[in-house]
Order: C-alpha cells, then structure tokens, then sequence
C-alpha cells in the first residue's frame, strides 16, 4: 500500500524555489498528486495555461489559497475585497480546486474594535455564499493562531469558526480548514474537531518550532518540532474527514532556501514517519 496516496503539498512550501509550472511537474516527478495552489501563482501562469497543466498530470487541487480578508471598515475596501474573492471562487472552480480556503482578515491598524473586525468579516462571507453556492465551491473558513489576530485573522478558534457556520446556516459551500500550526494549542481542540464534523473541507500538517522566530515564516517540517501531528490526525478522521493531508510549510530561514527537490522527498520521507 502507498502511504503517500493521500499526501498533498501546499505550493507555498516551494513558493521561492519554483513556479506553479514547475512545482506540478516538480510534485508529479515524485509521484506526489495533491497540491494547493495560490492565486497569484495561477495568474503569473494564466488561469487556462494553469487548469491545463493541472489536469494534464493527474493533479488533485486540494485548495485554492487565500481568499477572505474581509474585516475591513472602509466601505471600498470591503468592495473592492467582496469582488476580488468573487473573482477567486471561479478561478477555484476552473482549475478544480476542492475548496477555496478563506481566513477573516485582522483588526484595522486605527482601530481597537475586534467585535466589529469579527462582525464585518461574517458580513462579507455571508455575502460570497451565494456565489460559492452557485459555483459549486466550497469556502473552507480556516482559524489562525490568536498570535495573528491583529494582521490577519480575527477569526482565531475552531470553536469560533463552528460558532460562525452555525450562525450562516451555510451548505455544503461553507467548510472549515483545519491547520495544526494553528490550532495545536487548543484545550477545547478535541470537541471542537468532533464539533466540525463533516464541515472539515481541508487538513492542513506542519510543525511547531519550540523556538520559533517569526510569527508567520518559521514553520517546522513534520517531526521538528512540539505537534503531535498523528493525534490530531485521528481525531480529524474520526470526524468523518478522509480527504488529503496537506503540507503546508512557510519558512524564511530554511525550507525556503533548500533545493526543492530535496524539500519534496523531505515532505515525503516525514510525512512516513510523522503523520
């Protein structure tokens, strides 16, 4: 049985080394046969040229990355926001992307009003379910580690994230992406996955450096660092999740700077040992 089958790479893991050209071919040459695409890689190849090549070698887009960024109180921006992630839920949808995953956007730099970050954000999603529905995409809502809640994500908890599917009502278009490097410090994380239960759209794995030096670029490699991966694993897939486990790696100082290549059959060889 290949334990790799259903192993899928987050292109970001790459994202300095190859472009999205060369990170399918680069994944396929290793027989690796999920990966997550980011929007501005897709564009750089053109949206065709990129669905083509992605289906050309047996490519299963596990998701499309990153829409949402919706938390903005200027009524422009939230706009120009709403319009860019409609545009991004038909470009998931040309290339097959299984999901297009969404974080809320963070607190704007003049303000203190976390309440109202988390409300706007809400607002903004209920307004793309719509379009999600009628594209046959699925918007997978992915809380961040509280530690990003000013830039990024407001939106910090599984809990948070249940509590807001509940609240939208939404379908099979609305899901939740679940990141172990931002949710493996969860107390309530085992209730909260069972909680999510069908909602799981996507499953996320890295690692926690116990000395970690950045707050967004110093992920670990599965097996560096303090997650225990397969536990959490097990509680996703007890859920109901049978999806691909998607390596998703952002790391300035080091992943980055290695031979692709070689980061590829890394992933590989921990995902072995360590998922």
């Amino acid at each position: 049985m290949d334990t790799t089958s259903k192993l899928a790479i987050n292109q970001i893991t790459t994202r300095d080394q190859w472009t999205l050209e060369q990170a399918i071919n680069g994944y396929a040459h290793q027989q690796v046969y999920g990966i997550s695409v980011w929007f501005d890689k897709v564009r750089e190849m053109g949206l065709k040229n990129a669905a083509r090549q992605l289906r050309d070698a047996g490519m299963t887009v596990t998701g499309y990355c990153v829409g949402g960024i919706l938390s903005a109180r200027d009524g422009q921006q939230f706009k120009q926001r709403l319009d860019e992630n409609r545009r991004m839920i038909d470009e998931a949808a040309e290339i097959g992307a299984r999901c297009m995953v969404l974080i809320s956007g963070g607190i704007d730099p003049d303000s203190r009003d976390i309440d109202g970050a988390r409300n706007r954000a809400k607002e903004g999603l209920a307004a793309l379910l719509p379009n999600a529905r009628a594209a046959g995409m699925t918007l997978g809502l992915e809380p961040l580690h509280p530690m990003m809640c000013a830039m990024r994500s407001a939106l910090t908890t599984l809990e948070l994230a249940n509590d807001w599917c509940d609240e939208l009502d939404g379908g099979p278009e609305l899901g939740i992406a679940v990141d172990v490097y931002n949710v493996w410090w969860d107390p309530n994380l085992a209730r909260e996955i069972a909680r999510a239960g069908n909602r799981i759209c996507a499953f996320h794995i890295c690692d926690w450096l116990h000395e970690t030096t950045d707050l967004r670029f110093d992920r670990g490699m599965m097996g560096d660092g303090v997650i225990d991966i397969p536990k959490i694993r097990k509680q996703v897939e007890a859920a109901g999740y049978q999806g691909y486990h998607e390596v998703e790696i952002f790391s300035q100082r080091n992943w980055w700077r290695k031979d692709p290549d070689d980061v590829v059959k890394t992933v590989k060889d921990r995902y072995r040992r360590f998922v």
